[in-house]
């Protein structure tokens, strides 16, 4: 009687998403990311009440839910959706957005100009794709399968698309989209 209610409970937590067996990695948040407090998307909109985590913070993965993954954030919960990118596993989501070294101390080498655009969260003519990530978040999958690729799709928020244009040595070479969108994502 006891391993039957102890197998039940177990399989009520895991049902709940409070136990998994997939990895738990701690490390740095790769990239700047939106949270409403408890929330980031991996869509990483800028409505209204979020708030810029920035990169390079603390994080460690705590377990996995349906089509979340639960962290610990410079010490706050949060759950990070993978609401567009859903042909990714898990453990390929979780290692897009938690990486084991300091982005900081790569951000500290770049020139003043990217550093400006990444602290900001903004974009810049001239960014690799790395920068562009550390600036505006991971690409979602179900837009940009393939992170070779010529042009990023991104999403200020709703219908506010902007794609980021990569030249053929990688680097931003324009940032297309409406000039209300513009201006919100590009560094002057």
């Amino acid at each position: 009687m006891q391993w039957t209610v102890r197998a039940i409970l177990l399989g009520s937590t895991l049902l709940a998403g409070q136990v998994s067996a997939q990895p738990q990695p701690e490390g740095f948040l790769c990239c700047n990311m939106r949270s409403d407090g408890s929330w980031i998307s991996d869509i990483n909109y800028a409505q209204r009440g979020k708030t810029i985590i920035p990169v390079g913070t603390p994080v460690k993965v705590t377990g996995y839910g349906r089509h979340r993954v639960y962290l610990l954030v410079a010490g706050g919960k949060q759950a990070l959706g993978n609401d567009y990118s859903r042909d990714l596993e898990m453990d390929a989501f979780v290692t897009r957005y938690v990486v084991k070294n300091d982005p900081r101390l790569q951000i500290a080498t770049f020139p003043a100009k990217i550093r400006e655009a990444i602290n900001s969260a903004k974009l810049t003519t001239g960014m690799t794709r790395e920068q562009v990530t550390m600036s505006v978040g991971m690409p979602v999958s179900s837009e940009n399968p393939k992170l070779d690729a010529n042009i990023w799709r991104f999403w200020r928020e709703g219908d506010a698309e902007f794609q980021v244009v990569f030249d053929e040595s990688g680097r931003v070479s324009e940032i297309a989209t409406d000039p209300e969108t513009r201006s919100l994502v590009v560094l002057p």
